[in-house]
């Protein structure tokens, strides 16, 4: 008794709180300890006053009791102040229980709040927040009789279903021009005065990115809701652009739908840190059979999620327009930003017919805070000076020319064709000697952008190549030794178009398929023909080898007609593979976190997922698994599944067929029509992710980019000769117990991707005799050199000479030849 000072809570047991206000102590006592938190949490408590010195009327006894207590108490609060103590609590530690930590964080805002004295209200109202409208008991507000009046009125009264503006119930508070100073750290005003003296926090007042709904940086634990239909539609599904299964009652739904349909259902997020909310980003619910969404709501913040402030309009609530329709994403800017700690989205009305039901993104720039266990666990920075944006046509090309004038002696930019709108794809070579083909040299390939709206692997692709080039410059030995002994090709955009809408609707709200297929409505990955098919009805006939191959399976004739519906970007595609002898590649896309490989499509008719696989089907899983091992979030068991498929079971890799059957794709036609061996990366949950995230997202898939491509030198590679030691173009390399071969180049080389072990390979060729040898391939990089030697039969001899003179008997060709000499002679 006696001190000025404002200390944390001196004392507390399950049943009792003690701690000093002003000249004052208080003394709480609750009624149902241990117990659900509710907004009666605040009238669960009986609170004590304890009078000043001079004004205790208890015996001399009891004052000495009181006296050891106090002392003891003033020494433990010394204590725990050397502790570095955090608002009553000391730090956690970093290896502390996750679920502890998170009720820990949580109790230190469901303390008794100290009470204040009132103070001159500032000169202008905060946050968006009405100055009325803090007149009514925030926490650590003392409220008069009449603001408590007035706020019980408030509480009897009931909401309309209808999205119409609700005046306050306050109207005396309302005239009031005395407001009530908010000094605990429960104020959702201090914290905008405490940071608006900042610069980093001034320029983007109004353009904070997203909190990390979509792309999961907010896990499970912190999303909240009024109550839930069932499971499958929680609040943990409530996130933006998130995807349900086929069936409506599964455990993966489309989104979080209320347990009851009216005004007073809420969808909350827990920040876990001061946050500086500008807007909210809301979609329907995704389903195939269910019609969805919420047409209005309201905006409630807290920074104890007990005390509500509703975003105001002056006087009245403000009430934001919801969605027309599913699936395309809102965005509602709040007209002032809001410093608090939870926000939550109260629907007023929804779709006529349908039920409450969204999926939420939440604006907001988290404030410095280092003593936030949150924050420090799962913050990811990079070391790389790279161009973290999303770029436009024109800021791609000027990107390229710029990597291509600091590296001119290893980077070559070049065009493939061109779009429906006439837009190059444009694509960047990486190599010691750019623009030839180096025999014994394998060619590597990563494509993005097939679907323009997944903007992920594009960005992926351009700061590969930007930091592939100063890592060379700076001789980093890796880099180094990769660009020598290998040709690199990167086109980053190969649906530009679709891009285009994309990149102008923003990241947050062009949706899931905005931009997702070429300009006349193609999906460019699987507008390619269809070779499954006629590989199969081949091998069904026994059709292999007399009639036809199990490789370089040729592309039908009706494919190639001018009247086949085939996008501009799929021929340049089909031209640019067969062109240039690729070995291995990768096309990244977006939406999940998953390797898919070849075949992506299922063998029996009408069955839409089955293991389907192909004859290097243990080479394929081992591409798969080595980028999906070295990324850092696709084999984490622990991370929270994407939509409604949990690849990290199997390794975060599976075959296409076996997830979803789909005809003509790029994987399948690059492995039945040439010798490339093609996956699939889905690089992300999120498929345009904010700029903010391309720093993490580069972390995530830098490595995992490198060691795939170090896999083009696993296996055997080699030249085929003949006498002379010329190279022979297309040649088989065949594998014994493997019914796939490939070919050899125009040089005579080859590369054939194979896992670690012994194998009997043969080369063969029309006219020469077939050789073979035992080639073992080892564990470390670096390809097996095996090389062949073929010589001519005697009937590929006779043959070549019958066509050199026009078929005619051989006999008159030597007469022919004597007579020649003869005459030559002198």
């Amino acid at each position: 008794p006696g001190s000025t000072a404002v200390l944390p809570n001196l004392w507390r047991s399950e049943n009792f709180v003690i701690f000093p206000v002003g000249t004052q102590w208080l003394l709480g006592r609750r009624k149902s300890p241990g117990g659900p938190r509710t907004s009666q949490y605040r009238r669960d408590h009986q609170l004590v006053m304890l009078r000043p010195q001079g004004q205790v009327t208890m015996s001399g006894q009891h004052l000495g009791r009181l006296s050891v207590l106090t002392l003891s108490l003033l020494g433990l609060v010394t204590v725990l102040l050397h502790l570095d103590v955090s608002r009553g609590f000391a730090a956690p530690a970093e290896d502390e229980d996750y679920y502890m930590q998170e009720l820990l964080t949580r109790d230190r805002y469901h303390d008794v709040q100290t009470l204040e004295e009132d103070v001159a209200p500032p000169a202008s109202p905060l946050n968006g927040v009405h100055a009325t409208e803090r007149n009514k008991h925030l926490p650590g507000q003392k409220s008069t009789k009449r603001e408590h009046k007035g706020k019980v009125d408030n509480h009897r009264r009931t909401d309309k279903t209808t999205a119409t503006e609700v005046k306050s119930g306050n109207k005396k508070a309302e005239k009031n021009k005395k407001v009530v100073g908010l000094k605990t750290s429960n104020s959702i005003n201090q914290g905008e005065a405490r940071y608006q003296g900042d610069a980093r926090y001034q320029s983007a007042q109004d353009e904070c990115p997203p909190l990390g709904l979509e792309t999961l940086k907010i896990d499970d634990f912190q999303l909240h809701a009024s109550t839930t239909r069932r499971y499958g539609l929680g609040a943990h599904r409530g996130r933006l652009n998130i995807q349900a299964g086929l069936s409506d009652d599964d455990l993966y739904e489309g989104g979080w739908c209320a347990g009851r349909n009216d005004p007073l259902q809420w969808f909350e997020v827990d920040a876990r840190r001061l946050t500086k909310f500008t807007g909210v980003v809301t979609q329907g619910r995704s389903s195939f059979w269910s019609s969805d969404w919420v047409t209005s709501y309201k905006v409630l913040v807290s920074n104890d999620s007990h005390t509500w402030v509703t975003l105001k309009n002056g006087s009245q609530d403000l009430i934001f327009i919801g969605n027309k329709e599913k699936e395309i994403p809102v965005l509602n800017k709040f007209p002032v930003p809001v410093m608090a700690r939870y926000i939550r989205v109260n629907p007023r009305s929804w779709f006529h017919g349908g039920n409450i039901c969204l999926r939420v993104e939440i604006m907001g720039c988290p404030m410095p805070d280092s003593q936030n266990y949150y924050h420090r666990r799962n913050e990811i920075t990079t070391t790389d000076d790279l161009d973290f944006k999303h770029h436009s046509y024109r800021e791609m090309r000027h990107l390229m020319k710029v990597v291509n004038e600091m590296c001119p002696n290893i980077t070559r930019i070049y065009n493939i064709g061109k779009s429906h709108n006439g837009q190059k794809l444009y694509a960047i070579e990486i190599s010691d000697n750019p623009g030839e083909h180096e025999s014994g040299e394998p060619e590597f390939r990563y494509t993005a952008g097939s679907h323009g709206n997944e903007a992920l692997g594009r960005e992926l692709l351009l700061l590969l190549m930007e930091f592939m080039c100063k890592e060379y410059l700076s001789g980093n030995p890796r880099i180094q030794h990769l660009v020598n002994e290998t040709r690199i090709h990167l086109l980053p955009s190969i649906n530009p178009d679709g891009y285009d809408k994309a990149f102008e609707a923003g990241s947050e709200l062009s949706g899931w398929s905005l931009g997702r297929w070429s300009q006349i409505g193609v999906d460019i990955h699987h507008n390619f023909p269809d070779l499954n098919s006629i590989l199969w009805e081949a091998e069904e006939n026994k059709w292999i080898p007399r009639k036809m191959q199990n490789h370089h399976v040729p592309i039908p004739e009706w494919y190639q007609s001018q009247n086949a519906t085939v996008a501009a970007e799929t021929r340049a595609l089909v031209t640019w593979m067969e062109k240039i002898p690729f070995a291995l590649g990768g096309n990244l896309q977006g939406g999940e976190l998953v390797v898919t490989f070849p075949y992506d499509r299922t063998r029996t008719q009408g069955v839409a997922r089955q293991q389907t696989p192909t004859p290097d089907d243990h080479v394929f899983r081992w591409l798969a698994f080595s980028y999906a091992s070295t990324h850092r979030l696709m084999t984490d068991a622990s991370r929270r599944v994407c939509h409604t498929e949990d690849f990290a079971k199997e390794d975060g890799t599976i075959n296409g067929a076996s997830w979803h059957t789909a005809a003509g794709s790029m994987n399948d036609f690059s492995y039945l029509h040439t010798n490339c061996f093609e996956l699939s990366m889905f690089v992300g949950c999120d498929k345009f992710p904010h700029e903010s995230e391309l720093p993490e997202e580069w972390e995530n898939n830098r490595e995992s980019l490198l060691v795939f491509m170090e896999q083009v030198h696993h296996g055997i590679k080699g030249f085929v000769w003949d006498a002379q030691g010329r190279g022979i173009a297309n040649a088989l390399i065949q594998v014994e117990g493997i019914a796939h071969d490939i070919r050899t180049a125009a040089d005579g080389d080859y590369w054939r991707l194979l896992n670690p072990g012994e194998y009997l390979i043969t080369a063969r060729v029309d006219g020469y005799s077939t050789t073979s040898k035992v080639c073992e391939v080892g564990y470390s990089i670096g390809a097996t050199r095996c090389d062949f030697t073929l010589s001519r039969t005697n009937l590929s001899r006779i043959k070549e000479i019958m066509e050199r003179y026009n078929k005619k008997p051989i006999r008159q060709h030597a007469k022919l030849a004597v007579r020649q000499l003869a005459a030559r002679r002198p």
